[in-house]
């Protein structure tokens, strides 16, 4: 398709020069007029000099506009390849024929992309002495094959949604150039979002934003209401455009062609429009182009939105919406960075609701989300824009305040305690929530994310433990305390695995013979190798909060029931030993077998072991707690209720509940002889027990006057240093042999 000199008026045209054989051959030539193939034969001097029909149809000339021409002179447009002509002229040179896939344009100005197919047709074989070019239209092909490859491209390399749709924009406006291509999206509310419009001006798409889709929305607000495309060809007089006329006025469109984008639910999630500059409707083209385009379209929005699925999944919590707990600390340690650049110091709010569990255990795990997600919101609105919030786990919220001093911090808290106070309607019911709030100040209480973390934290639990719905500042001694208990935990679990706790056991003996036994109580205790004895009054709540109480309630039955075995095998009268059970032991369901199978390795039955309880496991409604104490009750087991009148007691669970021993709290023991209160309160335990038919165990007997007056009102069994402390098992043993040869 070189281009030559023009065909000069009064010289031989190429039309009195038809290829020999050729065009005087109807048949023939109505064979070629009937192929959808453009067929172009140009002579010797490559001037055209013939063209079929399909050529007309494909590209819109008439033969007396081509022939005589060259080829490229039609054809070549200002996006078809520069160096087409050198490679055909190359091509044709070494192999007499030539083969390419290239960009031509037709009469009207509209690109087609086609296959050329050239092959020299010399005079001596009947040709015309130059070549025969056949052009098949691959328009449709290389628009699926372009857009496709170029889009899928950029989904692969996490193309920006909205780059990507201007991508497509880009690509539909340089094969039709006629157009201006624009791409919306539509939330879930129905509201227009702009993804795409790099051909209108930028306040347009300001405008759109936000607006909502309806019945006379314009091209496009109206084809995502209706679901079905909407062609307005003439702006200026269509009804759907009365509330937008005025807008795209400066921007000289007259016509515009809007079609849905569908997910593949048949939801509409955009739309893709088409404006033009003359009052006009779409052609063959343009549909074409859109049918390619939507369905890339859809595949980048729903693609998009998946991700932006997996993104909150993974950042977001799905309850509130809050940040989660990595997102959080992402967000702030990007904000503790720019603090320590400026020197401006912050503050880190641990938020943990008081008595949360009881929501849930009362009016169930819907109303606790719904009190979650209410509790999210007032946080949220105490914060100022610069302020992040996160929710870690369960209750528990943290917030980071920028730019905020320790007095500014304790105002903000105290803000958050008066704001989450006021009465919440949850599910139809008023609630009031109670919080506890620890504070740790950037960079006084620590430079790192984590240390802040752990450190509000810290102050929370004391927050929480000194006084609920409160705030508390963090202090070193906070953290002192914090290591140790971690410390003394570590050092548990591992005195747990290498079973290096013991039993010590101390005498309960009969008040109306004081040297009989009626027992003895098992009481762990601890050596450490460096921290020497370890009260019970540290270890035991560390392993109640660390969740290693059941483990040591295990040990400590199966130690006393081998203990109790070997004496009895050695000759000591010891009619039972009494064991405290955790109440945490009790929510596990296979509790009542535990303590048979211990009784069964050591040859023992039900009654040689007492079951000590507390008033906690006695108020427990949990089913599971119930029918642990209902089945050791059917195996013939004792309970006894330990430390009885200190805390929550009740005769109704006297009543209901197999109790057959109450332990008379040593605080009452201790102030018999000074208070009538004490005396009044043990006379009335020993009345209800005697009622009853259950035994007292008076604890902390360390007086004869204390023991005179127990023995005096009937006290069945007495427990207390005044016969005998804790002791271990050789020296119960001395103990025994001792109360042996007393004289009776």
């Amino acid at each position: 398709m070189p281009v030559s000199a023009p065909h000069l008026p009064g010289s031989p045209s190429p039309l009195d020069r038809p290829p020999a054989g050729l065009l005087t051959d109807a048949p023939l030539r109505r064979a070629l007029d009937a192929s959808d193939n453009a067929i172009v034969m140009s002579n010797s001097a490559r001037l055209v000099v013939y063209i079929n029909e399909g050529f007309t149809r494909l590209f819109g000339f008439r033969p007396q506009e081509v022939l005589g021409r060259h080829l490229s002179e039609v054809l070549l447009g200002p996006h078809s390849d520069p160096g087409l002509l050198a490679d055909i002229r190359s091509g044709m040179h070494t192999e007499g024929s030539f083969h390419t896939e290239t960009l031509l344009y037709s009469r009207a100005g509209a690109p087609r992309w086609v296959s050329m197919m050239i092959n020299a047709s010399d005079e001596a074989s009947g040709g015309p002495g130059g070549s025969i070019t056949v052009l098949t239209d691959i328009t449709l092909t290389k628009m699926h094959e372009v857009l496709q490859k170029r889009v899928l491209e950029g989904m692969v390399n996490e193309l920006p949604l909205a780059d990507l749709m201007a991508l497509v924009c880009h690509e539909v406006e340089r094969i039709a150039p006629e157009v201006t291509a624009s791409i919306l999206a539509v939330d879930e509310q129905g509201l227009l979002r702009p993804l795409a419009a790099p051909g209108l001006p930028p306040a347009i798409c300001q405008a759109l934003d936000g607006l909502p889709i309806g019945p006379r929305a314009g091209s496009c607000g109206t084809a995502a209401f209706r679901g079905i495309p909407v062609a307005v060809n003439d702006i200026a007089t269509d009804p759907l455009w009365d509330d937008y006329r005025a807008l795209f006025a400066p921007s000289g469109v007259r016509a515009c062609w809007s079609s849905p984008i569908c997910d593949h639910t048949g939801k509409v999630v955009g739309t893709f429009a088409f404006y033009f500059r003359e009052p006009r409707g779409p052609d063959a083209l343009h549909y074409r182009l859109v049918g390619v385009c939507l369905h890339l379209c859809a595949l980048a929005i729903e693609r998009n939105a998946t991700q932006q699925r997996i993104h909150r999944l993974a950042f977001f919590d799905g309850l509130t919406g809050l940040p989660n707990r990595a997102m959080f600390l992402s967000s702030a340690g990007r904000t503790l960075a720019g603090l320590r650049q400026d020197g401006r110091p912050g503050a880190l709010l641990f938020v943990d609701l008081d008595r949360f569990k009881q929501v849930n255990d009362t009016q169930g795990h819907a109303a606790g989300d719904a009190l979650l997600c209410e509790v999210a919101r007032r946080l949220t609105q105490c914060l100022r824009a610069r302020d992040l919030i996160g929710r870690l786990a369960g209750d528990e919220f943290v917030l980071l305040l920028s730019e905020c001093a320790t007095e500014e911090a304790v105002q903000a808290a105290h803000r958050m305690l008066e704001e989450m106070s006021r009465p919440m309607d949850i599910h139809g019911q008023a609630h009031v929530c109670h919080a506890s709030i620890g504070i740790a100040m950037f960079p006084d209480d620590g430079d790192a994310i984590e240390t802040l973390l752990r450190h509000a934290d810290q102050a929370m639990a004391q927050a929480k433990s000194d006084h609920r719905h409160s705030l508390q500042l963090f202090s070193a001694e906070m953290n002192r305390r914090a290591q140790e208990r971690a410390a003394l935990e570590r050092a548990l679990r591992q005195a747990l695995a290498e079973r290096r706790l013991t039993l010590h056991y101390q005498p309960q003996v009969l008040g109306e013979a004081p040297g009989t036994l009626h027992g003895v109580e098992a009481l762990a205790r601890w050596r450490h190798p460096e921290w020497g004895m370890v009260p019970p009054s540290r270890f035991i709540p560390v392993a109640e909060e660390s969740g290693l109480i059941h483990e040591l309630t295990l040990w400590l039955l199966d130690e006393a029931c081998a203990q109790l075995s070997a004496w009895r095998a050695a000759g000591h009268h010891v009619p039972c030993v009494a064991v405290n059970l955790s109440g945490r032991s009790f929510h596990q369901a296979d509790l009542a077998q535990q303590v048979c199978d211990a009784l069964r390795r050591h040859g023992l039955r039900a009654d040689d072991v007492l079951l000590e309880i507390t008033e906690s496991v006695m108020m427990d409604a949990r089913p599971v707690t119930l029918a642990n104490i209902e089945a050791l009750h059917g195996k013939g087991f004792r309970l006894s209720l330990d430390d009885f009148g200190t805390g929550y007691s009740s005769l109704s669970y006297l009543h209901r509940l197999p109790i057959s021993e109450l332990k008379l709290d040593m605080a009452f023991v201790q102030d018999l002889t000074t208070s009538p209160t004490a005396r009044a309160l043990t006379v009335s335990v020993l009345s209800i027990a005697h009622s009853l038919g259950m035994v007292v165990v008076a604890e902390g007997v360390e007086t004869t006057g204390q023991q005179q007056w127990l023995q005096a009102h009937g006290c069945p069994v007495m427990q207390g240093y005044l016969f005998g402390k804790p002791l271990p098992p050789d020296e119960l043993e001395a103990w025994l042999c001792a109360q042996a040869a007393r004289p009776r």
